[in-house]
């Protein structure tokens, strides 16, 4: 992972080069947050086009927990992106929250070979995963792929492929061999699973 933005010039050089518009807020009084307040605004007034079917918070605080919820209330899939250090009410109130330490690059040979070294989970991981697949599925045991992703990430300790070196959930699922999988629908192809 790259080395946190620590100067002011660093986190210049890094807005510019990523097109980002900063927006600088500051507490009316001591010990407000009246950042977080505006964010939260601010991401109210583009909710209310319903021109979205997904949203993504990016944050550790659990101050965003009630704007996720309010978010998935609207029927918008939310993603949270953050530390290890994020609380478990602000993981929950999102539909999937992907922790930082999962989206290393894999900058060196080592990352490369870390992450090309496939293995198949452990018995409990694979109970974790048939788990999310059967509170995914329909009456007829299939489950769209990625209702189940939601679902894993919705976990406590959230399953992600990566961590076993797949790019996909749908790799894993075929090389551990305990599911169907087919593509359906067109023109927008989805995976969809079965528990055999």
């Amino acid at each position: 992972m790259a080395p946190l933005i620590s100067s002011a010039s660093e986190r210049k050089e890094a807005l510019l080069e990523h097109s980002i518009h900063p927006c600088q807020k500051f507490s009316y009084t001591h010990k407000k947050n009246a950042p977080d307040s505006a964010m939260i605004i601010d991401a109210m007034d583009p909710l209310h086009t319903r021109q979205f079917s997904d949203f993504s918070l990016i944050s550790s605080d659990s101050d965003f927990t009630c704007l996720a919820a309010r978010i998935r209330k609207q029927g918008v899939t939310t993603y949270g992106f953050g530390d290890r250090k994020t609380p478990h009410s602000f993981t929950k109130a999102c539909d999937v929250f992907v922790y930082f330490d999962t989206l290393e690059e894999t900058e060196t040979v080592a990352d490369t070979q870390r992450f090309s070294t496939r293995r198949i989970p452990e018995k409990n991981d694979l109970n974790r995963l048939r788990k999310a697949m059967r509170a995914s599925a329909d009456a007829t045991g299939w489950a769209s792929l990625s209702v189940v992703g939601i679902n894993l990430g919705k976990m406590k300790t959230p399953f992600t492929a990566k961590n076993f070196g797949y790019a996909k959930l749908s790799e894993l699922i075929r090389d551990s061999g305990m599911a169907d999988i087919e593509i359906r629908g067109a023109p927008k192809p989805c995976a969809m699973v079965r528990l055999k």
